[in-house]
């Protein structure tokens, strides 16, 4: 083969590699950058509000010191039903905080959207209607878990293993202020 085969052929070589490389190039950077964007989309979470509350799925819930398994276990919710405060998202875990403000990790799978409440501090009277003048058909003690089954003002219809009725919304903890839960 003469020089000048050889030549023409990596001059051929070189016009290619300057004409398709760019375009190759470009083209993996718009892919690099939509895969970033996917990983950017997961790290975020649901996209629900936060802070915003749930409860627990299972009678006993790990609750690791950061958002993953890598993470050691703190403590173990052993209460199926209890109302936590989902305050920050990573992916598929979610940082909760309890009634008494202890907080943790959990996998969103160990979380259900129904509300639950706890009595935090002092018995509460459960009314047949929502007034205070209403007749009390039930004193929830404290650490009492319950299911919300709807909010509107100042009272929520609650329901407990053997009674349902109406609380203060200000005598519970599972809900905000003025949160309406229909």
């Amino acid at each position: 083969m003469g020089m000048r085969p050889l030549l023409l052929l990596l001059l051929s070589l070189l016009v290619l590699t300057v004409v398709c490389l760019p375009r190759s190039f470009a083209t993996q950077g718009r892919a690099w950058a939509s895969d970033k964007s996917a990983a950017a989309n997961q790290r975020k979470g649901s996209g629900l509000p936060i802070p915003r509350f749930a409860s627990l799925r299972s009678d006993e819930v790990n609750v690791r010191t950061g958002p993953g398994p890598r993470y050691p276990i703190d403590w173990v919710f052993k209460r199926k039903g209890m109302p936590v405060e989902i305050v920050a998202e990573f992916e598929n875990w979610r940082k909760i905080r309890d009634w008494q403000g202890a907080s943790g990790w959990v996998h969103q799978s160990l979380l259900t959207g129904k509300r639950g409440f706890i009595i935090p501090a002092k018995p509460a009277a459960v009314h047949k209607t929502p007034a205070t003048s209403a007749e009390v058909v039930a004193k929830l003690d404290p650490e009492v878990v319950g299911e919300i089954r709807s909010c509107a003002g100042d009272w929520c219809r609650v329901r407990v293993p053997s009674v349902s009725g109406w609380i203060q919304r200000t005598s519970l903890w599972g809900v905000y202020k003025s949160e309406p839960i229909n």
